[in-house]
């Protein structure tokens, strides 16, 4: 009996259970999936503080005017422009830096949403209230018309001790004409001496 060789078949053979095995695999990934978000609707959401004013000073101009030599191996917080430690990154000028501290995304990383607690009547009272202290502080610290009173006053001082000054120097200059006269001359003259009230 002579070997026939097989016709060749160049159409692609699938393994359909294979296939089968995959798309089951699949199905139940899928499955899972589903359920888990399912379970993660019904637990509770994550509590967040509402949002409060911020208890420290902002640093914008410790690095003005200071230059800087940046490497490739500088971290991230060395580098060029301001860093955020809460949200690990860097940027590059102050407004953009403010905007980004005052953003939703640093908020949520502080734990923080971004909703403002509700204030009640009581404490919009006591705001007012202290306000009002403030004010009548500031009235009493700075009041324009009695700042205005003390100016003058301090003023008519200082003309009073330049014309006290200005009288001294002149009696001393007096003085010292007086002595460098000589009286024999000066009578010789006609008079006895300058700015005296003697009469000879």
């Amino acid at each position: 009996m002579a070997y026939e060789k097989p016709i060749p078949d160049h159409r692609r053979k699938w393994d359909t259970e294979e296939y089968e095995k995959i798309v089951a695999a699949r199905l139940e990934e899928e499955e899972k999936k589903a359920l888990e978000k399912e379970l993660s609707k019904l637990d509770p959401p994550v509590r967040r503080e509402m949002l409060k004013p911020r208890e420290y000073k902002v640093d914008l101009d410790s690095k003005l005017g200071k230059s800087q030599v940046i490497t490739k191996t500088t971290p991230a917080s060395q580098q060029g422009g301001y860093y955020c430690n809460v949200c690990d990154c860097v940027v590059k000028d102050s407004i953009n830096f403010l905007d980004h501290i005052n953003g939703k995304k640093h908020q949520r990383n502080l734990g923080m949403s971004m909703k403002v607690e509700r204030s009640s009547l009581e404490q919009v009272r006591k705001r007012f209230e202290m306000n009002k202290k403030k004010m009548d502080e500031k009235k009493k610290e700075y009041d324009f018309e009695e700042r205005i009173k003390e100016l003058k006053e301090e003023e008519e001082k200082q003309k009073a001790y330049k014309k006290e000054k200005r009288k001294e120097r002149k009696r001393k200059a007096d003085g010292d004409l007086d002595e460098d006269l000589d009286p024999d001359m000066a009578a010789m003259m006609g008079f006895s001496g300058f700015g005296s009230s003697k009469k000879s």
